[in-house]
């Protein structure tokens, strides 16, 4: 009887070694790697995705996307697909050497986040919001401008804050306070509030929608989200950690708006195309999206569209 069980174990590891018991077909796996602002939206949109595309297998990382950026490039097992909280992340970090394009896809803004037991809660309004993040008392936390476009955004948001309010040092002020709170993307803030052990941090107004935590809506003019005052938000900049240590980005500001690509290691390229042209149609992908606070933006322009998959060019145009 050992004899035929040790057969049988046998016969399962060699069957096991050949392959000829994986039925893993890689041609149905995706590998994606996104903006931790996009984890609630890409798990609504991967199941829509899969219902239309049964069998598929999908696996996902969260990242802050300068990290995801650097995950891009140094991973061994290509990725997929990659999502970015900043479009300006492919053009600084990927493009040319790790992908050739991108496509934007949706928009956002900042917001300052906080619950019902954050102190000073119901006083706090567009007027007086940096004064309460400076209480002693208070405690904020952001998101490591070196890692995360939404903490690149909060140093925006707090220098412009300077120019808005005419005061100097408010910007300094606000970015020097609490930064043992700093994390490496916005969303690992949000059990450090809930918790309790911030009363407000800087966030997209879409995560904060999402998780149902109250939010103050900043002015247009510190919130990044009007595409009008692009002219305003190019007063300010900061200089962040580039694709490796020693290598450094100058980044200015702009409106918010995210981005996508498909690395140059893609091992499926069809399906992540596949993928994408659900990501952009107005009616799956942009949709589910919008649901969840964050506007489209498809088509817009881009100086890669002849470099685009020709199926995917039908959500792009090209720079004038």
């Amino acid at each position: 009887m050992k004899n035929v069980f040790f057969c049988f174990f046998l016969a399962g590891v060699l069957l096991t070694s050949c392959g000829l018991w994986d039925s893993r077909d890689p041609r149905k796996e995706l590998y994606i790697i996104h903006a931790g602002s996009l984890t609630y939206p890409v798990k609504k949109i991967k199941e829509a995705f899969l219902e239309e595309h049964p069998g598929i297998i999908i696996r996902t990382e969260a990242w802050g996307s300068k990290a995801g950026a650097r995950r891009v490039i140094d991973l061994e097992t290509p990725a997929d697909v990659y999502l970015s909280a900043d479009y300006m992340v492919i053009e600084h970090m990927l493009i040319p050497d790790h992908a050739s394009w991108y496509i934007k896809f949706a928009a956002n803004e900042m917001a300052i986040v906080y619950t019902e037991d954050s102190r000073y809660a119901q006083e706090i309004n567009q007027q007086n919001w940096h004064e309460i993040m400076l209480r002693p008392n208070v405690s904020i936390g952001r998101s490591n401008p070196d890692h995360d476009p939404c903490g690149v955004r909060s140093v925006f948001t707090a220098k412009l804050a300077g120019i808005y309010y005419e005061d100097e040092e408010l910007p300094e002020k606000l970015l020097s306070k609490d930064t043992q709170n700093i994390r490496p993307k916005e969303t690992d803030l949000i059990a450090l509030l809930e918790s309790g052990h911030l009363d407000y941090i800087f966030l997209y107004r879409s995560v904060a929608e999402q998780h149902n935590l109250p939010y103050l809506e900043l002015p247009p003019k510190l919130s990044l989200g009007d595409p009008d005052l692009a002219d305003w938000y190019r007063q300010v900049e900061t200089t962040t950690m580039g694709t490796s240590p020693g290598h450094e980005i100058t980044e200015i500001g702009q409106p918010m708006v995210y981005g996508l690509t498909i690395p140059h290691r893609s091992e499926n390229q069809e399906l992540a195309e596949t993928f994408l042209e659900f990501v952009l149609s107005q009616e799956k992908g942009i949709r589910i999206l919008e649901e969840l606070g964050q506007p489209g933006v498809v088509p817009s322009y881009t100086p890669y569209f002849d470099k685009i998959p020709e199926r995917l060019q039908q959500f792009a145009e090209k720079e004038q």
